[in-house]
């Protein structure tokens, strides 16, 4: 039986991978499930950053324990997200191809910023703040550390950072015979600070009004403080070196005995203890709630109750939009142009490509022009590069991969095989996305105001996806020959590709 009215969220992070599921009713939603796997998916990483054959066998085996619980769920109701280990591991693809075999929902690889904001959300909706506050959230992983930062009850974080520091790798880094000393201590420390040291002075201009701690390392040091006696478990500075002071008092992780510590927290503890001890001090704050609501919260939210992914990417376009200053108008009209050639595409495509993917070809025909202010020539290159390194939320790795290679190939000559490999997206899908954007801006091309769409016709040859006829109006050619010209190199474009064929008729 379907379960329309449940809905999970897999989190696989580098230290472990947890499940979530909650039902809704009667609008209401609430946490059904909860499962969580120490995998310890960092420390199968190499110094090349390519993960172990074990590692990947314990996280594959994780995931196909899951799926049993996720049998009946929609694809829609069901989100994977992968942070820090899979962002830089580069055999990704392996775990990826052998995950999709054992479990049916696509895994969702998310850039540290995306990670941050997600973070802050979760966060947010689970605490209530003041309305004038400026709140902090941290959050310290496995492999990385993330730090947001928002207005009162918006939850959208106006700084959101990400740094390659958690407390498996630094365990790796710092403690690898698992013993404790002060140098090493130190070392961890400042080495925390370090990473932070280009944002310090940024983020204490914010004067922070709340502070709160997720995930588990500032959990397990919230549950301490309880162990110790302090009631409201807040983190203060005073408390933190106090806390430090008994720690550095063992000899190896092992020895370390409070009632609230597990076994398998205590191999990462310590090192999470210096890098949250580095960040609280070289920010200067001056206390800190843990918050039990995070990444797979924030998840949560969006999948149900909060703005669906459509509507936060959208506000990224506009805001792309606005910073390079693109020609509104122009932009407007290739995605006018690119909506009405694909709807004509997909009446006569053998093929059904998913709304989500849609999307993407709308903000590619936005965005093309993020690159004009360096210069023309090269405008798809600059554009492409923009798109791929720039913080943009609601996009998941992939997806803004898949944006950047579309802006990338939309004019010149087309290098099908450097076409980089996508987990979430079809092959032949991806073609005919490109072959629609590459025509819809080609007809712009003399940014004309008044263009009648309805002198173009797309017509699929003998339902071959990538043999596609355009035909043409012959008044409008009368009238505007450039673009037959512009048309017919671009016919030449595509006939040094495989499989690829543009036809022109006039009628």
């Amino acid at each position: 039986m379907t379960k329309l009215n449940e809905y999970a969220v897999i989190d696989l992070g580098s230290n472990s991978f947890h499940m979530i599921i909650a039902r809704c009713i009667n609008g209401t939603s609430q946490i059904i499930y909860k499962n969580k796997k120490n995998i310890h998916l960092a420390t199968g990483l190499n110094e090349n950053n390519e993960l172990s054959e074990s590692s990947i066998k314990r996280g594959v085996e994780c995931l196909a324990l899951f799926s049993e619980r996720l049998k009946d769920f929609p694809i829609e109701n069901v989100r994977i997200v992968a942070t820090h280990t899979l962002r830089i591991a580069k055999n990704k693809q392996v775990f990826l191809k052998a995950a999709a075999k054992v479990i049916p929902y696509p895994i969702e690889i998310i850039s540290g910023q995306e990670e941050a904001r997600l973070i802050y959300l979760g966060t947010m909706t689970t605490e209530s703040t003041n309305i004038t506050n400026t709140n902090f959230v941290i959050d310290i992983g496995g492999g990385s550390t993330e730090i947001a930062i928002g207005k009162g009850n918006n939850l959208k974080p106006y700084i959101v950072a990400s740094r390659p520091m958690g407390c498996v790798t630094y365990t790796k880094q710092f403690f690898s015979q698992k013993k404790i000393d002060k140098i090493s201590f130190q070392r961890a420390k400042l080495a925390a600070a370090q990473q932070i040291e280009s944002i310090i002075n940024t983020i204490k201009k914010q004067n922070i009004s709340i502070a709160f701690g997720t995930s588990g390392t500032i959990k397990s040091i919230y549950k301490i403080l309880l162990d110790l006696g302090v009631s409201d478990g807040i983190i203060t500075q005073k408390r933190l070196n106090d806390l430090i002071s008994y720690i550095l008092e063992f000899d190896s992780f092992y020895d370390i005995q409070y009632p609230s510590l597990s076994d398998e927290r205590k191999n990462v503890f310590v090192s999470g203890l210096a890098i949250f001890s580095g960040v609280f001090d070289a920010l200067e704050l001056q206390d800190l709630r843990y918050c039990p609501g995070a990444l797979r919260e924030g998840v949560l939210y969006e999948l149900i109750d909060g703005p669906n992914y459509r509507d936060i990417r959208e506000t990224t376009a506009e805001s792309l939009s606005q910073h390079y200053n693109i020609d509104e108008r122009h932009a407007k009209q290739v995605v006018k142009t690119t909506k009405y050639l694909y709807s004509q595409w997909k009446k006569q495509s053998s093929i059904i490509i998913p709304m989500h993917l849609e999307s993407i070809l709308y903000w590619a025909a936005q965005l093309h022009e993020v690159g004009l202010k360096i210069n023309f020539s090269s405008i798809h290159k600059h554009s492409s590069y923009i798109l791929q390194n720039s913080n943009l939320p609601g996009f998941n790795e992939e997806q803004q991969l898949l944006l950047s290679s579309l802006v990338r190939y939309h004019r010149k000559s087309i290098n099908i095989d450097s076409l980089p490999y996508f987990s979430l997206f079809e092959y032949k899908h991806i073609i005919s996305l490109l072959q629609i954007l590459r025509l819809s801006i080609l007809i712009n091309n003399q940014r004309n105001n008044d263009l009648n769409l309805n002198a173009f016709r797309l017509k699929l040859i003998d339902e071959k996806l990538t043999n596609i006829t355009l035909e043409i109006d012959e008044k409008f050619i009368e009238n505007n020959k450039l673009i037959l010209l512009d048309l017919e190199q671009e016919q030449k474009y595509w006939k040094a590709v495989n499989d690829w064929k543009l036809s022109i008729k006039i009628f």
